[in-house]
């Protein structure tokens, strides 16, 4: 598999790395979050109406990228960037046309699984590209301005899934999706160069690549984020998977559940654009371990009010845009301090961190959506119980020693 680089004098700037970076996670977003307003039609077109069932659609897709993360990395580890997002979003675009033309429910969800797991690389692969270039608070700034442009995916993504369905069916969705990867395929082959240092290209044994796997694995200084992550990410898959019942039913809003899902996740476009303003000031320990303690006191606050003021969306909306706006300082951090250690490994890094953060979170957010009850009681215990569990996984990688502060070097590293 050849790398398909670019001639040398085409790079890329940071603000266009940083845009398309987004685009290409952000179809990750629009393939879970667009389909949250059609999740009744489809179960009611393809005969899958009971109870909580139609949350596999999404839950589905989160378990299979989740484990489809394992790969990709280590592939590009020796093969190069560029080719793995060719693979990753080709299969996304292929996946896409098939499941606008399915006929049954079983066959809607292995297309969703199938999707997953061979379009993960649209996950793995852009972290590998920023780390290539960057590292620590630089490396946090860079992702945070990432997370703040996908994010506004799942903001517009079920206003944008429910003019699909005023003007059109629920399959042009999926239509919709497949344009949108064929476009980011050309950006890529026409703008990103390959940002593999060749120094760095690893070998394909399988042995390797278990060592660089195990390596960022049982990394003590890693480890504890990526599954701080995955916890409370989790919370937020929970939140996702049961959205549309929670608003609809539960609280009775469900006419303006593309507004109250939107408005509450724009907080996290607003917190990360804040975050990658204030993160090379102050340093991504002491800016996300001061958001996590946040966090375990608003999730107080919701299990508080989810007994006290139960069905009151008034008390629900600010908490969790509390919620998801705190995520914005943690998951981009997290996410860096993770990476630090792994200059030479980034792909390999990439995938086992992203697989633990992305299936173990979608195993949390599948639980949390299945213990839906007809109240918010569940959801609110199970973001209170993932933060302060998180929370505990950090004081460990830290060896119980919060909001210290390491220096690196700043500035980007040359494109090879």
């Amino acid at each position: 598999m050849a790398s398909a680089a670019l001639p040398q004098d085409k790079t890329i700037g940071e603000r266009e790395l940083v845009v398309m970076v987004a685009l290409l996670m952000s179809l990750n977003a629009l393939a879970i979050d667009a389909m949250l307003p059609a999740l009744d039609d489809m179960a009611a077109d393809l005969g899958a109406q009971q109870g909580n069932r139609r949350q596999l659609v999404v839950a589905v897709y989160l378990l299979a990228t989740g484990l489809g993360c394992l790969l990709p990395g280590s592939l590009a580890d020796r093969f190069g960037r560029r080719p793995l997002l060719f693979v990753s979003l080709g299969a996304y675009v292929l996946c896409s046309a098939l499941m606008a033309l399915v006929e049954r429910f079983d066959v809607l969800l292995a297309a969703r699984a199938v999707q997953g797991l061979l379009s993960a690389g649209i996950l793995v692969v852009p972290m590998a590209v920023i780390r290539d270039r960057y590292e620590g608070d630089r490396m946090a700034r860079l992702m945070s301005l990432v997370s703040a442009v996908f994010i506004t995916v799942p903001v517009i993504a079920p206003s944008l899934g429910q003019g699909v369905l005023w003007v059109a069916g629920w399959r042009w969705i999926f239509v919709l999706m497949a344009g949108l990867a064929l476009l980011a395929m050309l950006w890529v082959w026409a703008r990103l160069p390959e940002t593999l240092d060749p120094a760095n290209r690893q070998t394909i044994d399988l042995g390797d690549i278990g060592r660089n796997m195990r390596a960022a694995l049982i990394n003590r200084g890693a480890i504890g984020y990526v599954l701080g992550a995955a916890l409370l990410v989790g919370g937020v898959f929970g939140y996702v998977n049961s959205a549309q019942q929670l608003i609809g039913e539960h609280f009775g809003a469900g006419e303006w559940f593309p507004i109250v899902f939107g408005g509450t996740a724009a907080m996290m476009v607003v917190s990360n654009l804040v975050n990658s303003r204030i993160v090379e000031r102050f340093g991504a320990r002491r800016v996300s371990h001061s958001g996590v303690l946040m966090f375990i006191a608003v999730s107080a606050a919701q299990v508080w009010a989810a007994h006290e003021r139960p069905g009151e969306l008034a008390w629900f909306v600010p908490l969790m845009a509390a919620n998801l706006a705190l995520l914005g300082f943690l998951g981009a951090n997290f996410g860096s301090i993770a990476m630090q250690p792994f200059a030479r490994t980034a792909g390999s890094a990439s995938s086992v961190q992203t697989f633990f953060r992305m299936f173990g979170a979608a195993l949390v957010g599948l639980a949390i959506g299945q213990a839906y009850d007809g109240s918010a009681q569940p959801f609110a215990h199970a973001l209170l119980a993932t933060s302060i569990l998180s929370l505990l996984l950090v004081l460990f990688s830290e060896k119980g020693r919060l909001f210290r502060r390491l220096h690196r070097p700043p500035g980007p590293r040359l494109l090879p």
